[in-house]
């Protein structure tokens, strides 16, 4: 059976829950839900289990908060021995729009502090990463209330498609490969 490694960005608490900056952790728990998993709290993480279609899913949202994700990372990466193209890691981005979700199997952090930690911790920007746009429609001075705040009512309803397509794509990212998911996914344009 083979086995990846899911882990969906964000940070802990019930200030940070369903923010731009949590989307990760949202699509994580509706990976899960709709596979009928449940999350327990492990070390480093709250962690889901997942089999389908042959294949297990390990699914992490890391308990060490946004800055530190790489431990989490790490940690359950050795621990269930996922070899890193096993892994996605999904997580908000900025210089996207809300329109887009793009897949790649590596790529710079992009100054986003999740990836950063992750990157230095594994030595390697050659992972996985299927990043959520969420634009950047805010004022001067204002990206850290845009990106922890909560969506606008308008955005809403692309959002809630978007976290379809991301189920989608994990699941097509474990039985197509990374580059037939590419190629469905990063053309895609939601509204």
């Amino acid at each position: 059976m083979s086995k990846y490694l899911i882990v969906g960005l964000g940070n802990i608490g019930s200030e940070y829950a369903h923010t731009r900056h949590n989307i990760g952790f949202d699509v994580l728990t509706a990976f899960v839900l709709k596979h009928n998993g449940t999350f327990t709290t492990q070390r480093l993480a709250e962690v889901a289990e997942i089999k389908w279609k042959g294949k297990i899913f390990i699914c992490i949202k890391p308990t060490t908060y946004m800055n530190l994700s790489g431990k989490a990372f790490k940690y359950w990466m050795d621990k269930e021995k996922v070899p890193v193209e096993n892994t996605l890691t999904i997580v908000d981005d900025l210089a996207l729009p809300l329109s887009k979700i793009r897949l790649r199997p590596s790529g710079s952090s992009g100054g986003h502090n999740g990836l950063t930690d992750i990157e230095a911790t594994i030595a390697t920007d050659k992972y996985p990463k299927l990043r959520f746009g969420i634009g950047n429609n805010y004022p001067r001075g204002m990206q850290v209330e845009f990106v922890l705040g909560k969506w606008f009512p308008e955005e809403v309803a692309v959002v809630a498609k978007k976290v379809q397509a991301c189920i989608e794509a994990i699941e097509s990212f474990s039985t197509n490969g990374i580059e037939r998911t590419m190629n469905l996914i990063n053309k895609t344009e939601f509204i």
